[in-house]
């Protein structure tokens, strides 16, 4: 089996003033600096008004920055919308796209998606791919052909595990306090992995990194990260307290 180092990711969605944002970021950053030689990487994706002064409070401390979504275009009339250069440039060194929130509330196709993480390759940042079903998808027992349609849609040519990272949310687990069972989010997270192998091949399939998305806090993520297919979390309400998000992060085996 290809070692793969936890990946704990924080999306601050839409949360987060400057004097909030600044101190959580500081302590995420103090203690991740403390623990020395951590077994796991650490990201912060707070939203845009924050993302340079963040990359300053967290700078040195190994705590990466990264941005909630980009544009498929570098630059041009798209009003209220960032590009992924403009990230970069910013001090991000990755950007999530496909978030669910993005594909429901703005109605991201699988093909934006995949335009999306085109352009953050091509500016040099990691690609966080969310793709996840619905509760009627899952009720309708579509969970697998779901996830299959839109790794075969989202993942772009070039993606690689050094630059994607692949995020299942299952759409009704977030912010609802439901997850699946173990065994479902093994079984998710394995034929993901699975699948990806027609898109990267199976070497660079067995190094990418494959994060929960469903409501992981401290009280469930020691079983979910033992879990042989489940590399990390992407963390998004329990992310906002430096407590539980750095009590996810002690779960990393």
């Amino acid at each position: 089996m290809t070692a793969r180092r936890p990946l704990i990711a924080g999306n601050w969605k839409m949360n987060g003033l400057r004097s909030d944002g600044l101190a959580l970021a500081a302590e995420v950053a103090k203690r991740l600096k403390a623990q020395g030689a951590a077994s796991f990487d650490m990201l912060v994706c707070p939203p845009s008004t924050l993302i340079a002064e963040v990359g300053k409070t967290v700078s040195g401390s190994g705590v990466a920055v990264g941005g909630q979504d980009c544009h498929a275009n570098v630059s041009g009339a798209h009003t209220g919308d960032i590009s992924a250069a403009m990230l970069a440039d910013a001090g991000c060194s990755y950007v999530i796209v496909g978030h669910s929130e993005r594909r429901t509330d703005h109605g991201e196709s699988d093909a934006v998606v995949k335009a999306k993480a085109a352009a953050a390759l091509k500016a040099g940042l990691i690609a966080v791919i969310c793709i996840g079903e619905t509760e009627a998808q899952r009720d309708a027992g579509k969970t697998l052909e779901v996830n299959k349609t839109q790794i075969a849609g989202s993942v772009p040519d070039g993606a690689t595990a050094a630059n994607m990272v692949i995020a299942y949310e299952p759409v009704w687990a977030i912010g609802t306090g439901r997850t699946p069972t173990n065994a479902e989010v093994q079984e998710v997270h394995a034929f993901i992995r699975n699948e990806l192998v027609a898109k990267v091949g199976p070497a660079e399939a067995a190094g990418v990194r494959v994060l929960y998305g469903g409501s992981m806090k401290p009280g469930n993520a020691k079983e979910l990260l033992a879990l042989p297919d489940v590399d990390g979390g992407l963390i998004g309400g329990a992310s906002l307290k430096a407590d539980d998000f750095w009590a996810i992060a002690q779960c990393c085996p």
